[in-house]
């Protein structure tokens, strides 16, 4: 973000006429005006009636998760290529085929030598990394050796090239004293075959690729990903363009794949429905996916299809509703099989059990329902281990809801989370340039509060100084 960023308030941002929207509010309010307007007349205002049937955040992510865990119990596993294991979870732990390292070898550059100093160089030889040596080394006596190589038999030690010299009757001595075992890397130090190197449900990263071929493998035991479908609801979206004519872009649709794929799920499609119900009924009910994603028409508006929708098809509302800002109006729903794979759907019996998490249709809070309900029921879904919470303390002042949650994007800089501008629910400008979300509880947090930090799914670059480009709050 630039400086003139910096310099600007923060402004209110428009929403989408009867779209599931949320009042772009103060912090401090319910930011309507109404509870300040009332408490002039000391008439207080009662509470949205759906705000009795929202599921507190906390009790919302453990119900995603308990679901995901349910669904995924004995989820199947296939055999992967190395190449194309990257992201996905381990069905059984990685154990080493070999010991590594495999024999004892040169951890230098240098020369292999037997018994104490000074050692007639065999000049006529060295032992390269790929190669066996041809013979023990004799006592008193030293080759040359690369790293990686393999140590010959009856070697003391390995002495560094820069730790070493050569007097004028070609015999090589030590500059330092050379202990027994130096610089060699002895045989199973880092895992005896059998050893287990990760246990099941490790995620796998570039690094596991590498300690998967170091220990032998060629391919990797890993269970199936999550199958994920979305629906970008709206006629109202762009898929090019500029907004025009009160008509806007689709900034979910280019965002939500990417996003889920961070998650480790298989993304089967993003598909743009209009505001039809049948239409959306044959997508949801149709639909291949073990989680169906949808994006806006989750509360009472003209054109909020998606209750109606799931109740045509026979859905059981797990969560109806989050009390978090943005994003309260998400919803998790669970479509049982049934004979027919549920009221309209073209599956059969065998068809496993499928979920749906509607999100609000204004990004940020879309955003806010991604990290609810999707990411830990994914996580869940997957077999993939829960990152354990962390906590970070707030540099600034970070303005709370008076009776919910809120999810603000920060930015970590140094030991502190600084809490970043252009977090309404229509945003994105804050999410772009954070590294995580904290966890604000009601009425707010105050400079050097610890909060709560949700991650995002995928890797920040190292930051320059936190008030270089970044707007802060």
């Amino acid at each position: 973000m630039t400086p003139q960023e910096r310099a600007t308030p923060v402004s209110q941002d428009a929403t989408q006429p009867g779209r599931d929207t949320e009042p772009q509010h103060r912090p401090e309010s319910d930011g309507d005006g109404v509870d300040e307007a009332l408490a002039l007349v000391a008439r207080p205002r009662p509470r949205p009636a759906e705000s009795h049937r929202a599921t507190p955040w906390s009790d919302a992510r453990a119900v995603a998760a308990r679901a995901g865990a349910a669904a995924g119990a004995g989820r199947a596993a296939r055999s992967v290529p190395l190449g194309q294991a990257l992201g996905q979870v381990l069905a059984e732990p990685l154990r080493a085929l070999t010991d590594l390292p495999s024999f004892d070898t040169s951890a230098m550059d240098g020369w292999a030598v037997a018994g104490p100093g000074p050692w007639e160089i065999r000049e006529t030889e060295a032992v390269l990394a790929g190669q066996t040596p041809a013979a023990a080394l004799a006592d008193g006596t030293a080759v040359r050796i690369a790293t990686g190589a393999r140590i010959p038999a009856e070697t003391t030690a390995v002495l560094r090239s820069e730790h070493s010299r050569t007097d004028s009757g070609g015999h090589l001595h030590a500059v330092r004293p050379v202990v027994q075992g130096q610089d060699i890397r002895p045989r199973g130090q880092e895992c005896r075959s059998g050893d287990q190197l990760l246990p099941a449900g490790t995620t796998v990263s570039p690094a596991v690729l590498g300690l998967a071929a170091a220990a032998g493998y060629d391919e990797l035991r890993t269970l199936l990903r999550p199958r994920v479908e979305i629906l970008v609801l709206g006629d109202e979206l762009l898929t090019a363009g500029r907004p025009h004519d009160g008509l806007i872009r689709d900034a979910l649709g280019p965002m939500l794949g990417p996003w889920l794929s961070a998650l480790g799920a298989e993304v089967l499609a993003t598909r743009r429905i209009g505001d039809d119900a049948d239409a959306l009924h044959a997508a949801v009910t149709g639909s291949e996916a073990d989680l169906v994603i949808t994006t806006g028409g989750t509360a009472a508006g003209p054109v909020d299809h998606v209750h109606p929708v799931l109740a045509k098809a026979g859905a059981a509302l797990l969560v109806d509703g989050v009390k978090v800002r943005p994003g309260h109006p998400m919803l998790l729903a669970r479509l049982d099989p049934g004979p027919s794979g549920g009221q309209g759907s073209q599956g059969g019996e065998g068809r496993p059990v499928r979920h749906v998490v509607g999100l609000p249709g204004n990004p940020l809070a879309a955003v806010s329902g991604l990290l609810t309900l999707a990411e830990p029921l994914l996580r869940a879904l997957a077999g993939a281990p829960v990152p354990p919470p962390y906590r970070v303390p707030v540099r600034d002042e970070v303005h709370g809801h008076p009776h919910d949650t809120r999810l603000v994007p920060i930015v970590h800089h140094g030991d502190r989370a600084v809490p970043l501008h252009y977090n309404g629910p229509a945003m994105l400008r804050g999410i772009a340039a954070a590294d995580g979300m904290a966890v604000v509880p009601p009425r707010g947090a105050r400079p050097g509060d610890a909060l709560e930090i949700l991650d995002l799914p995928w890797t920040v670059a190292p930051a320059q100084d936190a008030s270089q480009g970044v707007c802060f709050t």
